[in-house]
C-alpha cells in the first residue's frame, strides 16, 4: 500500500496470513507500550513515545520489525536465528512471531526513550 491513512488500512491491504501476523505485532507493541501513539511513518505502521519507538511492515516472505539499532544490538544473541541488519529484523511470514521477544524489545525502547528524555 502506497500511502495508508492509518494502521488499520495498512493491515487490511495485505492477504489474510499477513494480516494475522500484523495484528499480533500491533497488539504486542501496544501491550508493551500502552502509552504509545500509533502513526504511519515512512509508509509503515510506527509507534511513538517520547520519540520514535518501533516500526513494522509486511512483505511477501517476512514481517519487518524496526526497533532501531540499539535494540538490535541489545538482543543480538536472541535475534541470531533471524535475518537482521543494523536497525531491523525479518521474521518469516510462515512461522509464528516471537511475541515475547518483540515485547521485551519494545519495553527496552520505552526505557531507552525515557532515559533520553531525562538528559
Amino acid at each position: 500500500m502506497k500511502n495508508p491513512i492509518d494502521i488499520d488500512a495498512y493491515i487490511f491491504s495485505f492477504p489474510e496470513e499477513a494480516q494475522k501476523l500484523l495484528k499480533q505485532m500491533r497488539q504486542v507493541i501496544l501491550e508493551a507500550a500502552p502509552q504509545a501513539t500509533e502513526i504511519i511513518s515512512y509508509g509503515m505502521p510506527a509507534f511513538k513515545f517520547k520519540g520514535m519507538l518501533v516500526y513494522f511492515s509486511a512483505y511477501e516472505h517476512h514481517i519487518g520489525f524496526y526497533p532501531l539499532p540499539s535494540a538490535i544490538a541489545k538482543f543480538k544473541d536472541e535475534l541470531s536465528i533471524y535475518k537482521s541488519a543494523k536497525g531491523s529484523v525479518q521474521f518469516p511470514i510462515n512461522k509464528p512471531l516471537p511475541l515475547t521477544l518483540i515485547k521485551r524489545m519494545v519495553e527496552f525502547r520505552v526505557i531507552e526513550n525515557l532515559q533520553k528524555e531525562k538528559k
